[in-house]
């Protein structure tokens, strides 16, 4: 198992997004029995006793114009809140990826830095440097969107090209059966080639 979690400031824009563009990358592959992908905040500006904010409306609403959060694709965006990251996620997750700056120093003071090499910023994953532009003070959707989309493509990209985690990738596209294991044509999930769907 995979274990991804998505951070940004308050949990109800862009960790959230982005939590929900990878889950879709993962069903388009089919390989949602070996991914886990959550998101959570740095700070509890949307978490009231103990009750977390739910998906922004205008970042749900980007979703769906992508096909996310739809009834025939919802992967969990109604039933999503606003989490607190906690100390215990470092040893949870494989992958911390930070939308900002701000955000990796929040989570390196957290964990007390990153002695497993665990905390990333998102648009490391991608041809750009930077921080995942904020749309709660911005309101472009769309460039949220972009750095998002681009930021967890990068990502799963990553994965594929790291060989423990392409162990585990690639072992899916086997199939058992009565003489053992077999491979399924119908299950080559393209780990050689990078022709993945794109958000």
């Amino acid at each position: 198992m995979i274990k991804i979690l998505f951070v940004c400031h308050g949990n109800i824009c862009r960790s959230t997004m982005a939590e929900f563009i990878m889950k879709d990358i993962v069903r388009k592959q089919h390989l949602e029995d070996y991914f886990h992908i959550e998101s959570s905040a740095t700070h509890t500006d949307e978490i009231w006793n103990g009750q977390g904010s739910p998906v922004y409306p205008p970042a749900r609403a980007k979703l769906r114009e992508y096909g996310i959060g739809t009834p025939d694709n919802e992967l969990g965006v109604s039933a999503k809140r606003a989490r607190l990251t906690s100390r215990a996620d470092y040893d949870k997750f494989d992958f911390i990826i930070g939308m900002d700056s701000a955000n990796i120093r929040d989570l390196k003071r957290l964990f007390s830095g990153d002695p497993e090499n665990k905390v990333y910023k998102m648009l490391e994953f991608t041809d750009r440097s930077g921080d995942v532009a904020d749309p709660w003070y911005t309101g472009n959707f769309d460039d949220t969107w972009r750095d998002c989309s681009d930021g967890c493509h990068g990502l799963f990209r990553e994965i594929l090209m790291t060989p423990e985690y392409a162990k585990i990738l690639g072992d899916s596209a086997y199939a058992d059966d009565s003489e053992g294991s077999t491979y399924d044509e119908e299950r080559d999930l393209g780990l050689i080639h990078d022709d993945f769907p794109r958000g």
